[in-house]
């Protein structure tokens, strides 16, 4: 098969990658992709880098693709899987409509709570004083989210109530989306408990999961600084119960999957379930409609099955015809080098020389061809991908692979994955080791 992907970060350079090694891909686009991507696929100009729905749809009948694969958020609320598919062409993501799981998080709220899933108690507020009565209800830990899409940069979780009005105030002032109505800010109660991204797949009916991941979310080591796109993530979670993949499958995927076929507006795609292990059990943080980056480098890293064939079952609604997927014992582990300012004001422009990186993988994510070399062009620049027998193996590999990557003023969380590697990871009520 043909398979087109649309984006151009290191989710998408990941993406193709593990499309290039299905055998039953014979090649591989990416619109607009970057020069790591450039790599492994074919890359194509589209118009509005991918979140135009004809010109994607256009793009794809003109490759004669048999599958066109979204890994961005924006190209979805855009209607790209509705324009793709009209054209009689599988698409790998959820209409425009059922997308609203990821572009509306008070949406997402409504859609959990008929669905019988557990979350975190939330008040979605429309104005200034709501707001103020919201915080006063919740308290500290404060847990403040714009109820659009932020680039998952939209949330902010803080001690100081100043600062969580703040941003609830400028939430409710940004300018409304196409369609929205008014916008609004939703405040939640705090979750304790570490967090796990888990990917499920579905054509709507079927959800096949994916193995479960942790990402890192602030800028610096132990947590601190602030919230960004992702600063790297590991997988397999040992630390983590035995059954909590089944315990999402069945308590959140196939609910929410269930609920959305009961509204009209079907999901098919990934389901990316952000939860925490709280004191009071398993509870649902986010949902988003697509690939979750950097979790997204880990997770394919580990799959044996070929991806191809497993992303063309979902967009036919074929799930259940397939055989269990396979993985690799191996530990994966992803560090994400971002550009000097990232996240406020990452600087462009800056060479980047990548020397020998041994057995990790590079991919692409902000970046671009300079006149004599590549350059920065994003926040978050690079994502570094290792594996090893274990977690401690896979760290020392990725970041041996970090220290040959020279950008200047870069900067790293040097802490991924090393609380799992010493086995420092204890649930609500259980003591450390």
């Amino acid at each position: 098969m043909k398979v087109l992907v649309i984006g151009s970060g290191a989710r998408e350079h990941a993406l193709a990658l593990a499309l290039a090694r299905d055998p039953q891909v014979k090649e591989v686009f990416a619109a607009p992709g970057n020069p790591g991507i450039a790599q492994v696929a074919t890359c194509l100009d589209v118009a509005g880098s991918g979140s135009d729905p004809e010109a994607v749809a256009a793009l794809a009948v003109r490759t004669q693709v048999d599958l066109v694969v979204v890994g961005p958020e924006a190209p979805l609320v855009a209607g790209v899987t509705d324009a793709v598919v009209a054209r009689g062409i599988p698409c790998f993501g959820p209409t425009a409509r059922a997308a609203r799981l990821e572009s509306s998080k008070a949406f997402a709220k409504e859609v959990m709570e008929a669905a019988g899933v557990p979350t975190a108690r939330s008040a979605v507020c429309t104005t200034v004083d709501a707001v103020m009565e919201a915080l006063d209800h919740f308290g500290a830990p404060y847990v403040v989210k714009d109820d659009g899409l932020a680039a998952g940069k939209g949330v902010v979780v803080t001690e100081e109530r100043t600062k969580a009005f703040a941003h609830a105030v400028q939430c409710l002032e940004r300018e409304k989306a196409p369609g929205e109505d008014e916008t609004r800010v939703v405040i939640e109660e705090f979750l304790d408990g570490p967090e796990i991204s888990l990917f499920c797949l579905t054509d709507g009916e079927t959800v096949v999961p994916l193995a479960p991941a942790q990402d890192f979310k602030r800028l610096g080591d132990g947590g601190r600084g602030p919230n960004t796109g992702g600063m790297g993530a590991y997988t397999p979670l040992d630390w983590a119960p035995a059954t909590l993949t089944e315990d999402v499958v069945t308590r959140v995927a196939e609910p929410t999957i269930a609920e959305m076929r009961r509204r009209g507006t079907p999901f098919a795609g990934v389901l990316y379930v952000g939860l925490a292990l709280t004191s009071q059990g398993l509870r649902v943080v986010e949902f988003n409609a697509r690939f979750g980056d950097p979790e997204t480098q880990v997770v394919l890293a580990r799959l044996r099955t070929g991806l191809g064939g497993v992303l063309l079952a979902a967009a036919r609604g074929e799930l259940a015809d397939l055989p269990p997927l396979e993985w690799s014992d191996d530990a994966a582990v992803t560090v994400v080098v971002a550009a000097r300012g990232y996240p406020e004001a990452p600087r462009k422009g800056d060479p980047i020389v990548i020397g020998d990186v041994g057995e990790a993988q590079i991919l692409h994510a902000g970046t671009r061809e300079g006149s004599d070399s590549l350059v920065t062009a994003g926040g978050r620049v690079l994502s570094v991908v290792a594996t090893g027998p274990d977690l401690a193996a896979a760290r020392k590999i990725a970041y041996a692979a970090v220290d040959a990557v020279e950008i200047p003023g870069s900067r790293h969380r040097t802490d991924i994955a090393l609380a799992a590697a010493q086995n420092r990871i204890a649930l609500p009520g259980q003591e450390q080791e």
